[in-house]
């Protein structure tokens, strides 16, 4: 997979996980009729919401983007379909690339060696990925939700 289309993947997850967790937000306090849409799709959400922001920095990294272009793309996970407009900018500004740079360009610093290591080994990557999102998942739940 390349870094545009696994970019484009996660970033078209976040925005049609907010759109479910948005109905739920309806069902909860507009008709007031349940809460297990808030419940289970703010879980799915939550879970997408931080796949996204390790994809982006995954590939923030291999295509060089700036610090502030990296901050912008995390950004747009918060308002609900930002990283919609800010996936259609990335490409457009030749910011996703088809092809993994560091699959093939030697690694100049620790974490692009991470993610070379995460590209050159897609299976083994996609698992350190999960764990990590996982992880991260379960740190964002111990912390509790967002006020």
């Amino acid at each position: 997979m390349s870094p545009r289309r696994l970019f484009r993947l996660v970033a078209r997850a976040e925005a049609v996980t907010w759109a479910l967790l948005l109905g739920g937000m309806f069902l909860k306090y507009v008709t007031e009729t349940t809460e297990l849409g808030v419940r289970v799709f703010g879980m799915v959400h939550g879970v997408v919401f931080i796949a996204y922001c390790v994809a982006a920095v995954v590939v923030a990294v291999d295509q060089r983007w700036s610090v502030g272009r990296l901050l912008l793309g995390l950004v747009a996970a918060v308002p609900p379909f930002a990283t919609l407009p800010f996936e259609r900018y990335a490409d457009r500004s030749g910011l996703l690339a088809e092809r993994w740079r560091l699959r093939s360009e030697a690694p100049a610093s620790l974490v692009e060696r991470v993610v070379s290591w995460l590209v050159r080994r897609p299976g083994q990557g996609l698992v350190a990925a999960a764990v990590a999102v996982v992880a991260l998942t379960a740190l964002a739940l111990l912390l509790g939700p967002p006020a």
